[in-house]
């Protein structure tokens, strides 16, 4: 499935976020500051095993997903530039990939889900 998924082996496919069955990323919700006194103050951090990649890539053979993740940032002088991170997962520790959007249901033979409307109620929903 993730060969259908990410578009073939040794292919790059588009956005998403990979899944691992580890607590692979160190995120933080908010940046560090240094407040009075010169004391620093650090923002929570948060674990999680959701990868985002700005292009992943499946290699069949060495059963490893390549991910890419790209920041862009401006040096003190202003000049822009790229920085791309790649992190090498096996696929035995791939639970799930996720998508901005549907478009993965058509590599999937699967057909759009209805659109819900206003006037309907989804299901759980708590009416009166």
């Amino acid at each position: 499935m993730l060969e259908r998924l990410l578009g073939g082996n040794r292919v790059w496919s588009g956005p998403c976020s990979v899944i691992v069955d580890a607590q692979a990323v160190v995120k933080t919700p908010g940046p560090d500051s240094i407040v009075t006194g010169g004391m620093k103050s650090y923002a929570p951090r948060v674990t999680t095993g959701r990868l985002v990649a700005d292009s992943a890539c499946l290699l069949r053979e060495e059963n490893a997903v390549l991910v890419v993740e790209q920041s862009k940032f401006k040096d003190a002088s202003g000049v822009a530039h790229i920085k791309q991170q790649l992190t090498i997962v096996d696929v035995k520790h791939v639970v799930g990939l996720a998508f901005e959007n549907i478009v993965a249901l058509k590599l999937l033979g699967v057909e759009d889900p209805p659109v819900i409307d206003e006037r309907d109620y989804r299901p759980g929903t708590l009416v009166g």
